[in-house]
This record gives C-alpha cells, sequence and structure tokens, in this order.
C-alpha cells in the first residue's frame, strides 16, 4: 500500500470543489461568507472524499476492466483499508457537523447513508443510482442553505434543481460509457437496456430540463447572471450534442462529452458566485 493511494482514491479535486461549492451555497443564500462556512467545506469535502472511497470499495471488480490504473485495482490500496478509511472519513464529517446546526446534521447523515446505500447496491439498479448520485450533488447546495436555517434551503432550492438535472444527464452519460464493465459486473443501467446512443437523446432531454430552470435566477440577479448562465448552458447543451452520434462506449468516452459537461457544471459555480457577489 502506498499514501499516494490513499490520497488519490479520495479524488481530492472533486472533493474539494464540492466543499467549495457548500461555502458558494451559503454566500448564494446570504451574500455573504462567515467562518463557521469553513465548517462547511470541511464537512462536505470529508463526506464526499468518504463517499468516493466506498463507491471503488463496491465497484473493485468492475474498475478492474474499466478503469485498471484506479487504487484498488491497481494495488496500491486493499480492500480491508479502504474500508477502514472510508468510515474513518464519514465519522470526521458527521463529527464536525455537530458544530453546525441540526437541519445541516439530518441533510449529513442522511447523505452518508444513501452514499453507502448507493455504493453498495443502488449503484447497479436501473435510474435509481442515478437519481441517487444527482441528489446528493444538489444536496451540496441545500446543505450550504442549511447553515442558514429552513429559509436559506428555500432560497437555494432552485440552483440545486439546476444542478440535479444536469448530474442526472452526466450521470447516464458515465453509465454509457460504462457499459462493458457494467454489463460484466451484473449492472443494470439505462444504456444496458436502451442502447448508448438513445441513452444519450434522453441526456439531452434532461439537460434542457436543467437550462429551462436555469433561468429562473435572472428574476433577481438581472441581466448580466442570465449573460453568463447562458454561456454556460451552451457549454452544456454542446457537451450531450457531442455524444449523440456514438453507438458504442469507446466512441462515447472519446467524444468527452461527460468531461465538457462537468466543466460546464463547474462553470456554473463560477456565474453563481459572481452572481451572488455583484448582482
Amino acid at each position: 500500500m502506498r499514501l499516494a493511494g490513499f490520497f488519490t482514491i479520495t479524488r481530492p479535486v472533486n472533493s474539494l470543489v464540492a466543499g467549495l461549492a457548500a461555502i458558494i451555497a451559503y454566500l448564494i443564500d446570504t451574500g455573504t461568507v462567515i467562518p463557521e462556512t469553513l465548517l462547511l467545506f470541511l464537512i462536505v469535502a470529508l463526506i464526499t472524499a468518504a463517499g468516493n472511497v466506498i463507491n471503488d470499495f463496491f465497484d473493485a471488480k468492475i474498475d478492474a476492466i474499466n478503469r485498471p490504473n484506479r487504487p484498488i485495482p491497481s494495488g496500491t490500496v486493499s480492500m480491508r483499508a479502504a474500508w477502514r478509511f472510508a468510515a474513518m472519513l464519514f465519522f470526521a464529517g458527521i463529527f464536525v457537523c455537530f458544530f453546525t446546526n441540526a437541519l445541516c446534521i439530518g441533510i449529513a447523515i442522511v447523505n452518508s447513508f444513501l452514499l453507502i446505500a448507493y455504493a453498495g447496491k443502488f449503484k447497479r439498479t436501473l435510474l435509481s443510482g442515478n437519481i441517487i448520485v444527482a441528489y446528493l450533488s444538489a444536496s451540496i447546495f441545500l446543505f450550504g442553505g442549511a447553515l442558514n436555517g429552513w429559509t436559506g434551503v428555500v432560497h437555494i432550492l432552485p440552483i440545486a434543481v439546476i444542478t440535479f438535472f444536469a448530474m442526472v444527464a452526466r450521470e447516464l452519460l458515465k453509465d454509457a460509457e460504462d457499459v462493458e464493465g457494467d454489463r460484466a459486473g451484473g449492472a443494470d443501467t439505462v444504456p444496458i437496456r436502451i442502447g448508448i446512443k438513445k441513452t444519450s437523446e434522453v441526456a439531452l432531454i434532461i439537460t434542457f430540463f436543467a437550462v429551462v430552470v436555469s433561468f429562473i435566477p435572472y428574476f433577481w440577479w438581472g441581466v448580466w447572471y442570465l449573460a453568463g448562465i447562458i454561456m454556460v448552458d451552451v457549454i452544456i447543451i454542446f457537451a450531450v450534442f457531442r455524444g449523440l452520434h456514438c453507438e458504442t462506449s469507446s466512441c462515447l468516452k472519446a467524444s468527452n462529452a461527460s468531461a465538457f459537461l462537468k466543466a460546464g457544471l463547474f462553470a456554473s459555480l463560477v456565474v453563481f458566485t459572481l452572481s451572488a457577489v455583484f448582482m
């Protein structure tokens, strides 16, 4: 086992970006940042990292086919060590959460159980796994708003809905990229049922829902937000269009549709942040 493997298995960039998104959520809700938001960052980063580790634990056989260079199939982290590491990260995240409020604690505990349930069972269940991941991503914004109570949750809800639809689309594309390994592992996913091309078409339809909802914050952020979010929407739609012609997973991977969609989601964070600060 190598220390670098424990670092890599947490997918640190994703974990840190998730923590940053929670701070941005609070900023969007209140227009300010307080010292307690650092707790949000730490909690979300720890629990997201735990979810990434437990996901790799349950996906070891599939990753041996789809992503053999990941820490567990490559042998840099053992199965037992990954399980213990995930438990430690979950415990640390929930422990820190007790310094926030009851609403944040509730979301953190529910999401931790969902991360484990998703990795252990629902990831291989038709569509439910995609919906859980999309909710978990969207709930980061809800979690940030929750530091300000129920009022914050309601205020941040449109941003969470945008994220939810965009993430459902991305999860479908990722499943289409991994169809061979998922089929070998006994998973039941949308692209296994309907094929890669039709899955891309469904992802495009869902993406349009995200685009429609993305216009709602215009009513309180105004025309400059609209200009920024339109550019993000173009990136997101372009990303999904890149994979529409593909009928094989290798073609879809080569199109980088999922990567471009992820870039669009990161760009949306920038637009939300700038809008909250300057508008």
